[in-house]
């Protein structure tokens, strides 16, 4: 057992939660003493009824309830809010800060699962770079990225890749960014109508791997980090999404 406010301390110097303009770390809070947390991606109800039944004192997500608007609490919003007070179930959410971090965050650990080697940060959104790009050593077979990452492939680019630029969730619209940087291949979670066209015209590959399945590696990142640093019980709940 562990104090909730020890484990968000750290949990918050760690990502850097002050760097980002949204609201990161406890969203709603529960009991002090945290015995399990349960991690998802994100903040739904399906979510919090598992973590219920799984006897869990604390929510981690990387997409939370609160962003950077104030919401009535009403409707959805409002019975997911109730749920968490009345079960005494505490809700901790990093968004951009675990989009980026370097070594925890969804884009290092997709940059890792593909071997990317000499790394910079990529991705520029609210005036901080939130991705990463990197070299392909040897170059490699678009077809080998699409099975890696099981993902809708646009295959518009170079049959071998070289350079690889990746920001997860939602950022087809940062496409431009990836042509401008070189890439043979852009991975992210989404993408939108105008991406196929801008393929073919740049000549760049794209695989986009569903918001939610580019960004379940960060939330397991950082749950195999409080496993290792605090003594406390810890699972990953997923709830499938294919968007």
């Amino acid at each position: 057992m562990i104090q909730r406010d020890t484990i968000l301390k750290d949990v918050n110097k760690l990502l850097n939660v002050a760097l980002t303009p949204e609201h990161n770390g406890l969203q709603v809070e529960g009991k002090r003493e945290i015995k399990k947390i349960v991690f998802g991606v994100s903040a739904t109800m399906e979510l919090f009824k598992c973590a219920k039944e799984a006897g869990a004192d604390m929510v981690m997500t990387h997409h939370g309830l609160i962003w950077n608007n104030a919401e009535t609490i009403t409707g959805v919003f409002g019975r997911r809010v109730a749920f968490l007070i009345k079960n005494d179930i505490n809700l901790a959410s990093y968004h951009l800060p675990l989009d980026r971090h370097p070594k925890l965050g969804n884009n290092a650990q997709l940059a890792a699962k593909m071997g990317l080697k000499n790394i910079k940060p990529f991705g520029t959104y609210h005036g901080i770079d939130i991705g990463f790009v990197g070299e392909v050593k040897p170059a490699r077979d678009i077809e080998n990225f699409c099975a890696l990452l099981n993902g809708e492939c646009v295959v518009c680019g170079p049959e071998k890749v070289k350079k690889v630029a990746v920001v997860s969730g939602g950022a087809h619209d940062m496409l431009g960014q990836a042509i401008e940087a070189g890439a043979d291949l852009f991975v992210t979670g989404s993408r939108d109508e105008y991406v196929l066209e801008q393929c073919r015209e740049a000549c760049i590959n794209f695989i986009a791997m569903g918001h939610y399945n580019s960004e379940v590696y960060g939330i397991k990142a950082l749950m195999e980090y409080i496993k290792k640093h605090y003594k406390v019980e810890v699972q990953f709940i997923d709830v499938p999404n294919p968007f």
